[in-house]
C-alpha cells in the first residue's frame, strides 16, 4: 500500500479509536502523511482488548490493554490514555461491572470537558451534565432513557447504555430483552451470559418457570456445558 493509501487508511482508524461511543476521538494526532507508530499499534491493541472482553478471556484482554495504554502513553497526553481508560470503564459497564472508572479518575485533573462528560454518563451522575458533549447516541438515552434504546443502531453503544440505565435502576424489562438479543446477534458470548443472568432472574422473580428454565438452557449452552 503506497503512503497516501496507509495515512487515508489509519485516519479513518484514528476517527473509531477510543471512541467509547462518543466523540473522543484520536484524529487530531494524525497530523502527517503517515502516522506514528504508536497509534496503530493502539489502535490494534485496543481492538484485539476488545474482541478478547466479548470472548471473556481475562488474561488477553488485560494483556491487550496494558499494552494499548503503554503505546498512549509514550505520547506524554493524558487525555489520550483517560480515552483508553474510559473505554475500558465502557466496556466494563457494557458486562455489567460497575466501578468509578478508577484508572480515568487518576488522570482527571487533566482531561478535558468531553472525556468528563463521558466519564459522568458512564457512572450515572447525569445531574448538570453538559449532556451535547455526548455522541447523538448517547444524548438520546440522557433525554429519552430506556424508551431510546432500541433507535442506537451501533450494537456496543446500545449494550453501553443498557448498562448506564441498569446501573441507574432505570432499565425495563425489555431493555434487558434488548441487550440480550443485541449481545447474541454478535456473538459476544461474556455480555450475553451477564445479561442472560438478569433476565434469569427477573423470570425466577416473576414466577416464570417455563421462561426460567429456557433461559437456564440458553446459559448452559453459551457458556459450553450444554
Amino acid at each position: 500500500m503506497n503512503p497516501a493509501g496507509r495515512a487515508g487508511m489509519f485516519r479513518a482508524a484514528s476517527t473509531l479509536m477510543l471512541s467509547s461511543g462518543v466523540a473522543l476521538l484520536l484524529c487530531a494526532c494524525a497530523s502527517g502523511p503517515v502516522p506514528p507508530d504508536w497509534q496503530a499499534n493502539a489502535h490494534a491493541a485496543l481492538q484485539a482488548y476488545e474482541s478478547a472482553v466479548y470472548a471473556g478471556n481475562v488474561r488477553v484482554a488485560e494483556a491487550e490493554f496494558a499494552r494499548a495504554r503503554g503505546e498512549l502513553a509514550r505520547t506524554g497526553r493524558p487525555e489520550l490514555v483517560a480515552r483508553a481508560e474510559l473505554t475500558r470503564c465502557a466496556m466494563r459497564t457494557l458486562g455489567l461491572e460497575f466501578d468509578d472508572c478508577p484508572g480515568y479518575l487518576a488522570l482527571a485533573a487533566d482531561v478535558g470537558a468531553a472525556e468528563r462528560t463521558y466519564a459522568n454518563y458512564l457512572v450515572g451522575r447525569w445531574e448538570g451534565m453538559q449532556a451535547g458533549l455526548l455522541s447523538a447516541e448517547h444524548q438520546s438515552v440522557v433525554s429519552g432513557g430506556a424508551g431510546a434504546l432500541g433507535a442506537i443502531a451501533d450494537p456496543r453503544a446500545r449494550l453501553v447504555a443498557a448498562g448506564v440505565l441498569f446501573r441507574m435502576g432505570c432499565l425495563l424489562v425489555t431493555g434487558v430483552a434488548l441487550a440480550v438479543d443485541t449481545a447474541s446477534v454478535q456473538g459476544w458470548r461474556r455480555p450475553l451470559l451477564v445479561w442472560l443472568g438478569v433476565q434469569l432472574k427477573l423470570a425466577e422473580q416473576s414466577g416464570d418457570t417455563e421462561a426460567a428454565a429456557r433461559i437456564r438452557r440458553r446459559i448452559e449452552l453459551t457458556g459450553g456445558t450444554r
